[in-house]
């Protein structure tokens, strides 16, 4: 099958363009498992993060993750940069610089040319190289479905970690990409974006989160989670749930990509949009203005989505200010960390 005939979302099994496993039955599997001891891991799945956090010394910690999925669009170098801009996301969530790669490609070698592997790690390199990464190994396996992505390693300071559970009654919350990709996913598949449209998409979703975790060094953030496949409140959830404390977003202030209103009605809904509802809905409280569309919207799930920062109230704008300058374009301050209600996220 050549390369250049071939549409890589019509090869991906099943719907939605993540094909993430279902919060509650990774929960499950997690449940009750003995994991390794160890005084210098900072960060691990006992609190569950974007990326783990080793200590090296007092002045180094390495910052790891992986991501990995099939493809959302039909280029395959579109697809490689989108894959490894959402894999480096969540070094630059943690407030990390990341610095080396490794590939994981699974690729169906009896059903693509080759010439569509090379394409999909060209893309992937070039988006390494933008964000000053070294690609070091990779991983492959021949397997029916395409799917790509990178495994991460990072450092920080130990002192400077961004996590998802240290937000502060009174911060400001700043989201830095439109909401979305998930049902824009959908609608590529299903033949209904444009191509201006189309290209449009792969520019938001292949841009690197970079600028935005550079840009908010500068001001005092006290939390940080980027937003992919649990969609906005679900990752939204993942911070307010044992912290004490809530939050309210105001739904007319966030960002969309302007199609999405439009898929929504139509039913365009990713399985994991309804998957993170089930999952994190009874920590969220909708305002009877807020419609069922943009309801769906908030769960969908993302694909390299933007950064969602808690800063102190009073730099909020500045902040807000600093990002758009530096070409983060799309930054809203959507909502407030409050006291009550607590460990609910209140959506007027």
């Amino acid at each position: 099958m050549a390369g250049d005939t071939v549409r890589l979302t019509q090869l991906v099994q099943g719907a939605g363009c993540a094909a993430k496993l279902a919060p509650a039955l990774l929960d499950r599997a997690l449940c009750g498992l003995d994991l390794p001891v160890d005084d210098n891991l900072i960060v691990g799945l006992k609190r569950a993060d974007d990326a783990g956090v080793y200590r090296v010394s007092a002045e180094l910690a390495l910052v790891q993750t992986l991501d990995f999925f099939p493809p959302m669009v039909d280029d395959p170098f579109s697809f490689g940069k989108i894959a490894a801009a959402n894999a480096l996301s969540d070094i630059y969530a943690m407030g990390g610089v990341p610095k080396t790669a490794m590939n994981i490609v699974a690729f169906p070698a009896k059903r693509l040319d080759i010439s569509v592997l090379r394409a999909v790690l060209e893309g992937g390199l070039h988006t390494m190289r933008a964000a000053g990464v070294v690609l070091v190994g990779g991983h492959s396996v021949d397997d029916p479905e395409l799917k790509y992505g990178l495994s991460v390693t990072g450092y920080i300071h130990p002192g400077r970690i961004l996590t998802k559970k240290s937000l502060r009654a009174g911060d400001k919350l700043l989201l830095t990409k439109p909401l979305g990709t998930g049902i824009a996913c959908t609608a590529i598949k299903a033949g209904m974006a444009g191509a201006e449209v189309t290209a449009r998409l792969i520019r938001a979703m292949a841009t690197l989160n970079r600028e935005a975790a550079l840009t908010m060094t500068d001001y005092a953030v006290s939390a940080c989670t980027d937003i992919t496949g649990f969609g906005f409140l679900g990752h939204l959830a993942e911070m307010v749930v044992d912290s004490g404390l809530g939050v309210h977003i105001h739904s007319a202030a966030v960002p969309l990509h302007p199609e999405i209103l439009e898929w929504a009605a139509m039913g365009l809904i990713p399985v994991g949009a309804y998957n993170n509802r089930s999952f994190m809905g009874k920590f969220v409280a909708f305002g009877h203005r807020v419609g069922q569309r943009m309801q769906d919207i908030l769960f969908d799930p993302q694909t390299s989505g933007g950064l969602l920062i808690a800063v102190a109230a009073e730099e909020a704008s500045a902040l807000q200010k600093a990002l758009v300058s530096r070409g983060v374009v799309d930054t809203a301050i959507v909502g407030e960390v409050v006291a009550r209600p607590a460990e609910m996220i209140v959506v007027q």
